[in-house]
């Protein structure tokens, strides 16, 4: 009798261990999004932000999806495609008409694939719009994965990384970026984790790289803004509710401008409020997330002890808090920029992604 009472325990935590595992696998969707994007209709879709991602799975080798550009201040955008997680490139979206892109699958023994279209350039461009209208996907179950937001400047953005289609100098400013290929969602696909990215070229902590406070709106203010800008209203909801915040702000901040415009000198204590304020800002909106603060691959001696020292204070200020888990700071080792604009190349940002994993990967499971 014992033994039969024994067997039917065992038998109930075997089905309740089981009922649990599947439901770490979502419902069968369609398609699948992630990052800052804006579902306008059920027939199309807005991807905004760097590394903003639409995926889905087809049959067959070969598959075709309308795409316009949505442009903002007269610019274009561009999409990385990678199928069944194999890269095709870059590709330019400067059409302001519905145009049909097609793309092949390398792999043409399975009869199913899984793509995924990444925004490669940042909002300041606009936004790449997808019509999903004549999609015909077949339905996935997703296993749920880890979370990251990855906070931050042109550095995060994949800014001047890739020179594929244009070598650095040529072409308009944004010609090189890829998203992509930036740190954050390196590693993000190597630690099998979703990710989302709110950072804007040039922006800082309390100013920008060749603005003072208050001549232009820094990455603090616009970041409950879906769009990345105050003139589009739209906020930013709180739904994607990551596990680990990354943020790496402070190079702007800390630059010395273009050299022409005079620049005030670095205030710590605006920098450090600012810096305050924002993770309290993160905390209200995702309170079970944990956070990270880095400091800067292109900052270097005595800026960068100043940098860290300011990380230090930040982390001190949470230091009693009870209700988050400890805030992290890492320091990058030394990189040396070899992109566009003393910008990481797409190898240092693998650089800087292999620096970070161990890191993360403990502070993503422990």
């Amino acid at each position: 009798m014992k033994w039969f009472k024994y067997c039917a325990f065992l038998l109930f935590f075997s089905v309740l261990a089981s009922c649990q595992s599947q439901q770490k696998l979502t419902e069968k969707v369609p398609y699948f999004t992630s990052g800052r994007i804006d579902k306008i209709s059920n027939s199309e879709i807005k991807l905004i932000s760097p590394g903003a991602v639409f995926a889905f799975q087809f049959s067959g080798d070969q598959v075709q999806i309308k795409m316009k550009n949505s442009s903002f201040q007269g610019y274009y955008n561009y999409v990385s495609v990678a199928i069944d997680g194999v890269y095709l490139g870059r590709y330019a979206i400067k059409n302001a008409q519905e145009l049909p892109y097609t793309f092949q699958a390398k792999d043409s023994t399975k009869k199913s694939h899984w793509i995924e279209i990444y925004k490669a350039t940042e909002a300041a461009m606009g936004e790449v719009v997808l019509n999903i209208a004549d999609l015909n996907t077949i339905p996935v179950q997703l296993p749920a994965q880890k979370k990251i937001e990855w906070i931050g400047d042109s550095i995060t953005c994949g800014f001047g990384n890739d020179e594929s289609d244009l070598p650095c100098g040529e072409g308009q400013w944004f010609d090189q970026h890829n998203a992509y290929f930036a740190y954050g969602p390196i590693l993000s696909r190597k630690l099998n984790a979703q990710f989302l990215l709110s950072s804007v070229s040039g922006y800082g902590m309390y100013r920008n790289w060749n603005a003072e406070p208050g001549e232009e709106d820094t990455l603090p203010e616009v970041y409950n803004y879906l769009y990345l800008r105050k003139s589009e209203k739209a906020v930013f909801k709180d739904d994607f509710q990551p596990d680990l915040v990354s943020i790496c702000l402070g190079t702007n901040d800390l630059s010395d401008g273009d050299g022409k415009k005079s620049r005030q000198p670095f205030s710590r204590s605006a920098y450090v409020k600012n810096y305050i304020q924002l993770v309290q800002k993160i905390y209200q909106k995702y309170p079970q997330t944990r956070v990270v603060l880095l400091n800067s691959p292109m900052v270097s001696g005595e800026k960068n002890l100043l940098l860290v020292e300011c990380l230090k204070e930040v982390q001190q200020f949470f230091a009693k808090d009870e209700n988050h888990r400890p805030i992290e700071i890492f320091q990058f080792t030394a990189v040396t920029p070899r992109g566009c604009g003393y910008h990481p190349s797409i190898e240092d940002h693998k650089q800087m992604a292999s620096q970070l994993e161990n890191t993360f990967k403990r502070l993503l499971y422990e």
